[in-house]
């Protein structure tokens, strides 16, 4: 008796296949890389979101919801059901850099037990897509891959968005190609990333889109840790997360 309530526990907490009631076409306004965006979705009936970007990309999504059972999945291109991310298990934030080019699609949808009682869940969340792309390594650096994603290594770096704030943790993942030359993507814990270029070891310049204007970017190597500044945003890399051991 006691196996049969467990399993039905388990089952209960499944993510509902939602009946997709609408999708989207996510659409950035000139010279942006992020859009935040909103909406509701009530019982069985979940939402798509549908954005394009290239492989090399770094894509991150923050999503707020009002009902702790919904969720947000991450499908790759062509995909109809199987997802890179699942809300349920890997919580509300998403980040990496992706391997394909073509339509991503963000699913919002109640896990099985909320939409069976045909609860509602109000939502936003921001999406952003980093403005270049960086290739993904050619296993040229002889350097490993961490697991579920095309980054040689990540690590939490100090990091400031604004000038005057106090630093913060970012997650960091570094693209690796031998020779000191290496792309690290810094993700901002609200939404968006930053990539940071470096050539020879030299940190060389960041990823930029038109609503940055005329950044000065400037940097310098300190006891082991390069202190870049991108207009003014912070950051604090460790050189071995940038060349390795």
């Amino acid at each position: 008796m006691r196996t049969g309530i467990l399993t039905f526990a388990a089952v209960a907490l499944l993510p509902v296949l939602a009946a997709v009631a609408a999708e989207q076409v996510v659409h950035f306004k000139p010279g942006a890389t992020s859009a935040t965006l909103d909406g509701t979705i009530k019982g069985y009936d979940g939402k798509d979101y549908r954005v394009g970007a290239k492989a090399g990309q770094a894509m991150s999504v923050l999503f707020e919801p009002n009902n702790q059972s919904c969720y947000f999945n991450v499908l790759p291109p062509g995909s109809n059901d199987v997802s890179i991310f699942t809300g349920s298990n890997s919580g509300n934030e998403f980040a990496a850099n992706l391997e394909d080019t073509g339509d991503y699609v963000i699913r919002v949808y109640l896990m099985r037990n909320a939409a069976r009682r045909n609860e509602q869940c109000k939502y936003k969340f921001t999406v952003e897509i980093s403005a270049q792309a960086t290739e993904a390594p050619d296993g040229s650096s002889n350097d490993a891959l961490v697991p579920g994603t095309n980054f040689n290594a990540t690590s939490d770096i100090p990091c400031s968005r604004v000038a005057g704030q106090p630093s913060t943790r970012c997650r960091a993942g570094v693209v690796r190609r031998g020779d000191g030359n290496s792309d690290v993507t810094v993700f901002w814990p609200d939404g968006g990333s930053r990539t940071l270029f470096f050539k020879g070891g030299e940190f060389t310049g960041a990823d930029s889109s038109e609503a940055d204007g005329d950044v000065k970017t400037s940097s310098s190597l300190e006891n082991g840790l390069y202190l870049i500044r991108v207009g003014e945003q912070r950051f604090e890399v460790p050189d071995v997360l940038v060349v390795g051991d």
